[in-house]
């Protein structure tokens, strides 16, 4: 008996250090391991099917991804979208801006066509995402690489050829940091790049409030100053807005 009961006290105490040992792990490295079903990726895209389906307010969605990339390794977003190649072979256009399609990898809990586009946009220095606004549709933009001057607007009213807006946002923006547009916050932006390369990671939402989107490249430089905080600005075609503002000459 004596010997059974010295066989359960030496086996209990393997296996309370076992737990032990299982526990330490678990507090050195369990907490730095996030649980596919809270990857940032399937957040993204809840946020953007509760926005398509009205859940939420665009402004509501715009605080979430703003909340959402605070929370996130800038290294692990480049990682996920591959960054490192989609960059092989990208060209800069002598005016503004060129795109490429982002493909996110396999991931359990995420659909393989998510209900938002996905882009990175990219540019030379002193080349610009010309000044514009948006009808029914949303956008978040993380700068990746570089950095960039970046200009926010909001869009008060359409008046015939010309939309009246009101100055909200002048920064320079760096890696890491997002903006976001939609109808109801800081409608039209303008992105400048100051740096030799500058590239930013796209969340586009398109025909909301069941209406098709709609973009307007504005003339800042032939704004009317209203004299009330707000500038009048005609609406350009897209050539013409790029001859103007997809390079800035000093």
């Amino acid at each position: 008996m004596e010997r059974r009961e010295f066989t359960k006290g030496i086996l209990a105490t393997v296996t309370s250090f076992a737990l032990m040992d299982s526990l330490f792990a678990y507090n050195a490295i369990g907490k730095n391991i996030k649980p596919l079903t809270d990857h940032w990726a399937i957040q993204l895209n809840e946020f953007c099917s509760d926005l398509k389906t009205d859940s939420i307010s665009t402004i509501q969605w715009q605080q979430k991804i703003v909340e959402l990339y605070s929370k996130i390794e800038l290294e692990e977003i480049l990682k996920f979208i591959d960054f490192e190649n989609l960059l092989k072979g990208f060209e800069y256009p002598d005016l503004g801006v060129s795109t490429k399609p982002v493909k996110f990898p396999k991931l359990d809990g995420l659909p393989e066509k998510t209900v938002f586009i996905k882009k990175i946009f990219g540019m030379k220095k002193d080349r610009a995402i010309i000044p514009h606004g948006h009808s029914n549709m949303a956008s978040a933009h993380l700068i990746l690489e570089g950095e960039m001057h970046l200009r926010h607007y909001e869009k008060i009213q359409q008046d015939g050829k010309n939309l009246i807006i009101k100055p909200t946002i002048d920064q320079i923006s760096l890696v890491g940091e997002s903006s976001s547009i939609s109808d109801e916050k800081d409608n039209v932006h303008w992105f400048i790049a100051n740096t030799e390369t500058a590239f930013t990671f796209d969340v586009i939402m398109l025909d909301l409030n069941d209406k098709s989107y709609d973009i307007h490249n504005l003339d800042i430089y032939e704004s009317e100053d209203l004299k009330n905080g707000t500038l009048k600005v005609p609406i350009l075609d897209v050539q013409t807005a790029l001859k103007k503002y997809g390079k800035q000459h000093h």
